[in-house]
């Protein structure tokens, strides 16, 4: 009679353990939001424009007897156009992977707010090269 009662509470206790409760499952985890998105590409395609528009000043100024400022790009800038298009490259890559951690972190306000940035201090060294030379 033990052997039975045994086996009879066994059995109905593999059998409830098919049943499944939906009531504790976990909710759909929200979705991250896309790194490339229309903003981040009109902000990466002007920072893109302001790094040329840099590298051309800069050559043109260090034609003209200027020296760079920068001690991070001189090395990059007196080798020619070929070197200012690597440490411009380089730039620009850095700027793009900051932006992607800081997304991919989940700080979009400091991720766009770190493209801004970028953007306004590249559009301030374009500024001060026109302007040293005119």
């Amino acid at each position: 009679m033990k052997y039975l009662l045994s086996i009879l509470l066994l059995s109905a206790a593999v059998q409830a353990q098919n049943f499944t409760v939906d009531r504790f499952a976990l909710p759909e985890a929200p979705s991250q939001p896309r790194f490339w998105t229309l903003e981040n590409r009109v902000d990466f395609g002007i920072l893109a424009g302001l790094i040329a528009a840099d590298g051309v000043t800069t050559q043109r100024g260090l034609s003209e007897g200027y020296r760079e400022v920068n001690p991070v790009m001189r090395p990059f800038v007196t080798r020619g156009a070929p070197g200012e298009a690597a440490g411009s490259a380089l730039g620009f890559g850095a700027a793009i992977g900051v932006a992607y951690v800081l997304h991919h972190t989940h700080h979009y306000k400091a991720e766009h707010i770190a493209t801004r940035m970028m953007v306004m201090g590249e559009s301030g060294f374009v500024a001060n090269n026109i302007v040293q030379l005119h």
